[in-house]
C-alpha cells in the first residue's frame, strides 16, 4: 500500500496533533495534581526524588487513563481546520471517496493502537504500581492498611483440596488470627488444622502456629493432635490472602493471566475486578479506531459554528465514552455482570454510532 502526498500530510497531522495534545494536557494535569496535594506532601516531608518518580508515573497513568479524550479531541481539532480551510472539499472534489479519505486516519489509529497496546502490557503496570504506592503510602488516610482493603473474615481456596480461613490479617507483621486450614477429599472433610494465630518466619520460610490443633477424621474415631506452638511449611503466602486493591493494574500481561488463573482456583470474590483490567488492555486499543471514525465523521464537514461547534460535539462524545466505560466497568466489578460484556459494551455502542455517522458523512 503506497501512501500518497495527501496520505502522508494527513497522517503527519494526525500523529503530530495527538502528540501536541498530550504535551499540552499532561502539564495541566500535573499542575492541578500538585495544587491539590502540595500541602500533604509538605506535611509528610516527602523526598524530592519520590515526588519526581511519582509524577513520572503519574504522566504515564494519566495519559493512559484519558487516552480516548486526547485522541478524539486531537482528530476533531485538525480535521476541523482542514474542513474550515476547504481542504477536505478539495480532496473529495478531486474524485477521492470518503472511505479512501479515511485511509491515513486508519493508519494513524493503527500506530496509536499498537503503542497503547504495548504500553498497557508492559509500561503502564509498573507506572500504576508506583503511582498507587505513592498515593496510599503518603496521601491516603489509613496508609498501607488501606492498600489491602478488607482484611477480616478472609476465606480462600489455595488448591483443589485445601481451604484456609483467617478472622483478620496484618500485612505489616505478616500475622493472621483465628486461622484454620481444611482439607477435603471427594467433597468430604479429611482434616482440619486450627490456631489462634499464625506468623510467617522469613528466616526459614516457615509458619509458626500458636495454640495448634489438628483433627484428622477417621471412619471409627477422630485423631486429635495439640501443641502450644508448631512450625509448618505451607504452599501459600499469607500476603496473598488480601492482595493490594490495585494488584491487577500492576501486573504485565503474563503475570496478570497467571494471577487471574490462581485467583479463579481460589474462588476469589474480586475475580471480576481483575478480569475488567485484563479485558481493557485489549478493548482500549480498539476504541482508537472507533473514536477516529466518529471524530472524522463529525468534523469533516464545514459547519456554521466552525471549529467551536465541532469541538463541543467532540468533547461531549469523548466524555460520554469515558463515562460509559467507567460505569460499565464499575458495574462488572461490583456485581455478577459479565466483565467481558461490560468492557466491550462502550465499544459496541460507539461502534454502531461510528457506522451511522460514517454513512451520513459519505452523503
Amino acid at each position: 500500500m503506497k501512501l500518497t502526498i495527501i496520505d502522508k500530510y494527513i497522517l503527519k497531522r494526525y500523529l503530530a496533533t495527538f502528540a501536541v495534545m498530550l504535551l499540552l494536557f499532561i502539564p495541566i494535569g500535573i499542575v492541578i495534581d500538585v495544587s491539590e496535594k502540595i500541602n500533604k506532601m509538605l506535611e509528610n516531608k516527602i523526598p524530592f526524588w519520590d515526588i519526581a518518580t511519582y509524577y513520572y508515573n503519574f504522566t504515564i497513568y494519566f495519559a493512559n487513563s484519558l487516552f480516548p479524550i486526547f485522541l478524539f479531541l486531537s482528530i476533531i481539532w485538525f480535521t476541523s481546520k482542514l474542513a474550515n480551510n476547504t481542504e477536505i472539499i478539495a480532496i473529495l472534489g478531486s474524485g477521492i471517496s470518503f472511505t479512501r479519505f479515511l485511509r491515513p486516519y486508519i493508519i494513524g489509529a493503527s500506530i496509536v493502537s499498537v503503542l497503547v497496546l504495548l504500553m498497557g502490557f508492559f509500561l503502564v503496570p509498573s507506572a500504576s504500581e508506583g503511582f498507587n504506592n505513592f498515593r496510599y503510602t503518603y496521601l491516603k488516610g489509613g496508609g498501607k492498611q488501606a492498600m489491602r482493603g478488607d482484611n477480616t473474615d478472609v476465606y480462600r481456596q489455595i488448591n483443589d483440596h485445601e481451604f484456609i480461613y483467617v478472622n483478620s490479617f496484618d500485612p505489616e507483621t505478616k500475622m493472621a488470627f483465628n486461622f484454620s486450614l481444611e482439607k477435603f477429599k471427594k467433597e468430604q472433610l479429611v482434616s482440619k488444622i486450627t490456631a489462634s494465630r499464625i506468623k510467617w518466619n522469613p528466616k526459614d520460610s516457615t509458619y509458626t502456629l500458636y495454640d495448634y490443633t489438628k483433627r484428622t477424621l477417621g471412619s471409627m474415631e477422630d485423631k486429635i493432635e495439640k501443641a502450644p506452638e508448631k512450625k509448618f511449611r505451607f504452599a501459600f503466602d499469607l500476603e496473598d490472602l488480601t492482595p493490594v486493591v490495585y494488584i491487577a493494574e500492576t501486573l504485565n500481561l503474563t503475570q496478570l493471566n497467571a494471577f487471574i488463573e490462581k485467583e479463579r482456583k481460589r474462588g476469589s470474590s474480586n475475580i471480576n475486578t481483575y478480569l475488567v483490567v485484563l479485558y481493557k488492555k485489549y478493548s482500549v486499543p480498539v476504541s482508537a479506531f472507533i473514536l477516529t471514525v466518529i471524530a472524522v465523521s463529525v468534523s469533516a464537514m464545514k459547519r456554521r459554528g466552525g471549529m467551536g461547534t465541532n469541538l463541543a460535539i467532540g468533547i461531549a462524545i469523548a466524555f460520554a465514552f469515558v463515562f460509559f466505560d467507567k460505569i460499565f466497568g464499575t458495574i462488572a466489578e461490583k456485581s455478577s455482570f459479565s466483565p467481558l460484556l461490560a468492557v466491550w459494551l462502550p465499544n459496541i455502542f460507539f461502534g454502531i454510532l461510528a457506522i451511522y455517522l460514517l454513512r451520513n458523512a459519505k452523503r
